[in-house]
């Protein structure tokens, strides 16, 4: 086992709405969160972040503190938050080195005896698999590599057997239930992918999953199309959902489109929000954040949804658009590309923080989430931050 530490990048207009509320390496590509990916290759866990000031007071279930750089002593991995590797064993040597993917550095390996101090070092290179991402945008990107292979490594566990009236198009053998509750009715389509379904999740009769798919523990899909997607745990899905990743404890309850979109921690999506994930022209589509374009390359993207954003009934949401920490998005027949943190509506102000943290502790022990005194000094710093942004 070795100790990994990772490192984040600079706060960024490309990694707006998640850089300003939480560590890069708590997102989620493919199945995992990047950090787990990284403790997948060190066969460690990790044990600190290295991040910005405003994330310093940063909490969550089982995530490492978030601290300034300091220097590490080997036998360590410092790895680079903006990097999620496939999980495949490194070969590490006995001399120290720089883990490189495609000729940049994403990280580097410290063997005993050795050390690393923040700055750039000159070492062998070892090569590691894996997505190097430039924004939140490659989120999608980063899943669209990654998903498919996490999901068939499900099929290794013996999964339960489907109950009468389950419809499976492709080999039953590529739909895993370990231990989720499925009503009859519901059909897998597994053949572009593996169907996963984990631990106490549940899936509504009439509902279509189309491989590849990961239902999170405790999740409960309540009808409709998902496809290609990942939904973190504790999440509420429902309606047409597409190449779409939900971090976790979101909820879709109800119809409306959701593509090529990431949805942060505790978003709440009203009835009928639809996001829209192609333009016109089937060109390449740029981010706006502030004043600032953020060029993604792709062709294909939806909503970004900071934590703890909220939509009224029937939001329309534009390509590409961006949906602030804690902002909430009404009075908007379609909202801009941009919805600055912690918006009220369309009347420019902002949501008073102490109106913010009563709703956060609301929500949260809804899905048996403490509401400690750490969480609030948290969104408290949050707030105080992405607000004067």
């Amino acid at each position: 086992m070795t100790d990994l530490y990772l490192l984040e990048p600079d706060l960024s207009p490309a990694w707006f709405p998640f850089g300003d509320c939480r560590p890069i390496c708590e997102l989620r590509t493919g199945v995992w969160l990047i950090r787990e990916r990284w403790e997948a290759i060190a066969g460690g866990e990790t044990q600190a972040i290295f991040g910005p000031p405003h994330l310093h007071g940063f909490v969550e279930d089982s995530v490492p503190p978030v601290k300034a750089v300091e220097p590490v002593n080997g036998p360590a991995i410092i790895g680079r938050s903006d990097f999620a590797p496939v999980g495949e064993e490194v070969k590490l040597l006995g001399e120290a080195s720089q883990l490189v993917n495609d000729g940049e550095t994403v990280g580097w390996w410290l063997p005993a005896g050795t050390s690393w101090n923040g700055e750039e070092v000159d070492w062998r290179e070892t090569e590691v698999a894996g997505v190097l991402m430039h924004g939140a945008f490659d989120l999608l990107t980063a899943t669209e590599h990654l998903l498919e292979a996490d999901a068939v490594d499900f099929t290794q566990e013996s999964g339960d057997e489907l109950p009468p009236g389950s419809v499976v198009l492709g080999d039953p053998s590529d739909v895993v239930v370990l231990g989720g509750l499925i009503e009859p009715g519901v059909t897998f389509d597994v053949r572009g992918g593996v169907v996963v379904i984990e631990q106490s999740a549940y899936v509504m009769g009439g509902t279509r999953l189309e491989g590849p798919v990961y239902v999170g523990p405790g999740s409960k899909i309540l009808g409709g199309s998902i496809h290609a997607s990942v939904i973190g745990p504790h999440c509420r899905v429902r309606g047409e959902v597409s190449k779409s990743a939900f971090l976790g404890f979101g909820n879709k309850a109800h119809d409306g489109f959701l593509g090529h979109s990431v949805v942060g921690r505790w978003v709440n999506l009203g009835a009928g929000t639809t996001t829209s994930n192609l333009k016109n022209t089937y060109g390449p589509i740029k981010m706006t954040v502030g004043d600032t374009g953020v060029e993604t390359g792709r062709q294909f993207l939806g909503t970004m949804f900071g934590d703890h954003a909220k939509t009224a009934i029937g939001t329309m949401l534009s390509t590409g658009a961006v949906v602030g920490t804690g902002a909430n998005v009404f009075d908007f027949p379609t909202a801009p590309k941009y919805v600055k943190p912690f918006a009220w509506g369309n009347s420019g102000a902002l949501m008073q923080k102490d109106g913010f943290i009563k709703v956060a502790s609301r929500v949260m022990p809804r899905r048996d989430v403490e509401f400690t005194d750490d969480v609030r000094s948290m969104l408290e710093m949050v707030y105080d931050s992405a607000a004067t942004e």
